[in-house]
């Protein structure tokens, strides 16, 4: 299952990176949209997202490890497609594709891991996962750097797209699937003493979408970043996190949840700020960096998760966290697109209030966590 999960992951990191790279290059200098067509492309891409509750019905015809396979393949599509559409509505149309392959191979590769492995081993293996795809983001980031000068976008596009889609395909005949795994609820489950994990998602996922919709934006169009410096800065950003994520996994063993959450949002809410009045090209491009950096300790959450929940809830409560981490990421890029034309720094201010309401939540989080293994009443499920 490790391998499994690892080259699935090399691949799926590989697609995901590759359309970072190229999308806010892509949308200004050959489309040429504005914030507020980013900010609705960006939420379109997170309708999937909200889509993945679904993933526990798909599981009623397919198995997990299935999902995953079909879902990088799909990513690769979408990628692959996407230099073929220098429009709005067809950019919109390639980035759903690809999100639904992106959001729904997540959802069950945090299921499989979180099954596949006990609660000090997942924590680690969330780690080398998340470093390996750092990795995988490099070699994107050296490609682009290299082909930019001579391939068009569309064949770029065509090229990480085309090798992802082959690579998921030919994982459908592997079988990393062990017959002691804890049968899966193959319904939508929601407890009430999961309530702050289903709190701690949604605030990530509102708050990462200032990341992900603007960070990149606004080095594209405030401070001209070109495709090649984008790449680079992608490189430094993975080279980072190749070696910290590893860390972090140990650190969550080692700390607890609590302490790794703590830290994350203390120091987001003086990141957030700085973004909004940067005016230095190396300080901004630090800032994307340590933002990511901070990024990955929400892993915490699914190994906070982990150890309150029952093992057969894991796979519907993967699903309906990512639907939850992804309520606010529908409506809030295209909010945000709409606050950016009337001031770039009023979403980064949203960013750093975010931020204030999440350190504030994870102080509930016990340290460390203790599982309660006690019977759950009928009416604690909906």
């Amino acid at each position: 299952m490790y391998r499994f999960l690892l080259l699935l992951t090399l691949c799926a990191t590989f697609g995901l990176q590759s359309w970072r790279i190229l999308f806010d290059n892509f949308s200004v200098q050959i489309i040429g949209l504005d914030g507020s067509q980013v900010g609705a492309i960006q939420s379109i891409r997170e309708i999937p997202g909200f889509l993945a509750l679904l993933v526990i019905y798909v599981t009623l015809i397919m198995k997990e490890h299935r999902i995953a396979s079909l879902s990088v393949a799909l990513l690769g599509i979408g990628v692959a497609a996407t230099g073929w559409f220098p429009q709005f509505y067809g950019l919109a149309l390639c980035t759903l594709i690809m999100s639904f392959g992106f959001h729904y191979f997540e959802t069950v590769n945090q299921s499989l891991t979180l099954q596949y492995f006990d609660r000090t081993t997942a924590p680690l293996v969330l780690g080398r996962l998340r470093s390996y795809g750092a990795a995988a983001s490099i070699g994107a980031s050296l490609l682009f750097f290299f082909a930019s000068p001579y391939l068009s976008f569309q064949n770029m596009f065509a090229v990480s797209g085309g090798a992802i889609t082959l690579l998921g395909l030919c994982t459908l005949f592997q079988q990393p699937t062990s017959h002691t795994a804890v049968p899966q609820h193959k319904k939508a489950i929601f407890r009430k003493r999961y309530g702050l994990f289903y709190f701690l998602t949604f605030m990530a996922g509102a708050r990462r979408q200032i990341f992900v919709a603007f960070s990149v934006y606004l080095l594209v169009q405030r401070f001209h970043f070109s495709v090649q410096e984008i790449a680079m800065l992608f490189l430094f950003n993975n080279l980072v996190n190749y070696f910290i994520s590893p860390l972090i996994g140990r650190a969550i063993n080692r700390y607890g949840e609590r302490r790794l959450l703590s830290l994350e949002y203390f120091s987001l809410i003086f990141i957030f700020i700085a973004y909004a009045y940067a005016e230095s090209r190396v300080l901004v491009a630090c800032l994307y960096i340590l933002d990511h950096v901070f990024f990955n300790f929400a892993m915490a959450i699914k190994t906070f998760f982990q150890k309150i929940a029952e093992p057969q809830d894991i796979a519907p409560s993967m699903a309906a966290g990512f639907t939850i981490n992804h309520i606010a990421a529908v409506a809030l890029p295209v909010i945000g697109g709409m606050l950016w034309m009337v001031d770039y720094r009023i979403p980064f201010f949203a960013g750093a209030v975010m931020a204030c309401i999440s350190l504030v939540a994870v102080q509930k989080i016990p340290d460390p966590p203790k599982r309660n293994d006690g019977p759950v009443a009928s009416d604690d499920q909906g």
